[in-house]
């Protein structure tokens, strides 16, 4: 039955040849808010590749993700939100799923992996998986080909043993950066002292796409960085002592070193001459740690969103538009001229129309949550920590989209705010999210 409802409600490709297909490529950056990129405002990160890609493509300057990257890796990849797909939370947090089961089980879902393997793409994953599934099926049963990915302890394949570093006590976390434990295709690959995951990572995607051998790819790459620990890159690494330092200061290094594996895709891209024909998008999964992530408010689901591909892409630069990332799924879809069962339901709205140069405004407001809590975001006006028992706290933002000159207006009985107030109503009235004692969620911590 599982299969047959895969069929039916998977897709239906336009009929183009293979060469003339598009290539796609999604980039997930962990724990990074749209405010880290110079592209953004940030006045000393050097991040130059993803500050070219936005000015040669689109960068949406108000583009969510939800706080937190486990409901968030659901939403991107299936196109739905929590009510849709039933994960709001970690497992075992407020407002969470049961672990490795029902609505936690990645693969029971239609994933967009599965979506352009059942299209005829190859497609791969690169990085961070840290979602359900065992070997041999981890990441292969949501539609993954080839897959490179850190992994934690009980991602080894059966009789393998960590013999690579480990973040913090020895044997309890594997290192995910300097000698990192990797899985590769269901193998253990053993790695070197100077081995570090990031080049690792890039390096296999670049590698995946040069055997596509003519075949229209779908890479999905959710990076390990920036996330912590804070240790020293490539670039900044002094002492052999420093890569295992936790230092808040290696923090501009590790978005930098992020930037810099942006850079090598692309050139990658270019010199395999798929760089005109591919599809790059590059997001967050959620705000930056220590700094709005983890919290139902704007700094925690307001992430970088760049959208470039010279032949796919018009370059448009900034746009003030609304997108969050249940829209990826239905934007690649339609790039990729893939056609989803009418019946299956996607929240997401297709963007696909502003990468040709169209103007016209598809969403009306965005939307993120994290447990028992909402946000909800219209051009001009933002609410923040919203309940199924509380309304939260209404801000004016103006045309304001940084944080900056937003005004509380939560008490106000302006009759431009009580309307604001009824729509936020309106749109939240079905959306429901769990009702929960403990909003633990502020303190949570990810993995």
């Amino acid at each position: 039955m599982k299969q047959l409802l895969l069929f039916l409600v998977c897709c239906v490709a336009v009929p183009v040849g293979a060469a003339e297909r598009p290539n796609i490529l999604v980039i997930l950056c962990d724990d990074i808010g749209a405010q880290e990129l110079a592209l953004y405002g940030h006045p000393q990160h050097r991040t130059p590749n993803l500050d070219e890609l936005g000015r040669t493509g689109i960068w949406f300057t108000t583009g969510y993700s939800t706080p937190i990257c486990h409901p968030t890796r659901f939403e991107i990849m299936t196109g739905q939100y929590g009510h849709h797909n039933g994960v709001y939370h970690f497992p075992g947090r407020p407002g969470g799923p049961t672990a490795d089961t029902g609505a936690d089980d990645i693969g029971s879902h239609l994933t967009f992996g599965k979506i352009f393997q059942q299209a005829g793409y190859v497609t791969a994953h690169a990085g961070k998986w840290q979602l359900s599934g065992k070997h041999p099926t981890l990441i292969r049963e949501c539609g993954f080909d080839e897959y490179c990915m850190w992994a934690y302890k009980h991602n080894l394949p059966q009789g393998a043993e960590h013999t690579g570093a480990w973040e913090g006590k020895p044997g309890e976390k594997t290192a995910r950066y300097w000698h990192p434990s990797i899985v590769k295709n269901g193998e253990y690959v053993e790695t070197a002292e100077d081995s570090y995951g990031p080049d690792i990572f890039s390096d296999f995607v670049l590698d995946f796409i040069s055997r596509s051998e003519g075949n229209p790819f779908f890479v999905y790459y959710p990076m390990a960085l920036t996330h912590g620990p804070f240790f020293s890159t490539p670039d900044s690494t002094k002492t052999r002592e420093d890569r295992f330092k936790q230092d808040r200061n290696n923090w501009q290094a590790n978005v930098e070193y992020a930037d810099k594996i942006v850079g090598k895709l692309l050139k990658g891209l270019e010199q395999l001459g798929k760089r005109e024909n591919t599809l790059v998008i590059f997001v967050g999964d959620n705000g930056t740690g220590g700094d709005g992530k983890a919290q139902t408010i704007e700094k925690g689901a307001r992430v970088p969103f760049i959208v470039n591909g010279p032949g796919l892409v018009k370059p448009v630069g900034e746009s003030r538009e609304l997108v969050d990332l249940s829209d990826i799924v239905p934007t690649i879809c339609e790039v990729a001229g893939i056609t989803l069962h009418k019946d299956h339901i996607i929240d997401g709205v297709s963007f696909a129309p502003y990468l040709r140069g169209e103007t016209k405004p598809l969403r009306e407001w965005i939307y993120a949550y994290l447990g028992p809590q909402r946000v909800v975001r219209t051009k001009r006006w933002l609410l923040e920590n919203n309940s199924m028992t509380e309304f939260g706290q209404l801000y004016d933002c103006g045309d304001s989209r940084n944080g900056e000159g937003y005004k509380d207006v939560t008490k106000s009985t302006d009759p431009d705010v009580i309307a604001a107030r009824k729509l936020m109503e309106q749109i939240l009235a079905d959306k429901p999210v769990p009702v929960v004692k403990d909003r633990g969620q502020k303190k949570a911590k990810a993995k």
